[in-house]
C-alpha cells in the first residue's frame, strides 16, 4: 500500500473547473473532514492540475479507488467524505465514467 490509504485530487487548474465551483474551498473542506475524522495521517487531499474534462467540473478523483467525480457542488462534499472516503462507498451519481480514455473536453472549452 502506498503513502496514504486514499488520496484525493480536486482539480484547482484548468479553464473550466475554476469558474464552475469554489474548488480552493472545496480542497480546504475536505482537509478539515479528514482532520475532524481523526484521518490525518490516512487520507491526503491534494490540489490539482487540468485534468482534461474541461466542462465537466467540478471534478475529483479518488485513489487507488481511480473513482472520478464531477459535477461536485459544496453541498456533495459531506456526502463524497462519509461515502467513498471514509466507508469506501464511492457515490454513484457523481460518478464520472466517460467510456473512453484521454481527454474528454466537451466542445467549446479549451
Amino acid at each position: 500500500m502506498g503513502q496514504y490509504r486514499t488520496h484525493v485530487f480536486v482539480c484547482t487548474g484548468g479553464e473550466t473547473c475554476p469558474t464552475q465551483g469554489d474548488v480552493e474551498q472545496f480542497v480546504k473542506q475536505l482537509r478539515g473532514e479528514a482532520l475532524k475524522a481523526g484521518l490525518k495521517e490516512d487520507v491526503r487531499i491534494n490540489k490539482a492540475g487540468c485534468f482534461s474534462q474541461c466542462g465537466h467540473g467540478p471534478m475529483m478523483v479518488v485513489y487507488p479507488d481511480d473513482v472520478w467525480y464531477s459535477g461536485v457542488q459544496a453541498s456533495d462534499l459531506q456526502e463524497i467524505f462519509e461515502s467513498h472516503i471514509v466507508r469506501g462507498e464511492p457515490v454513484k451519481r457523481l460518478r464520472y465514467e466517460p467510456g473512453v480514455k484521454g481527454a474528454n473536453k466537451k466542445p467549446g472549452t479549451h
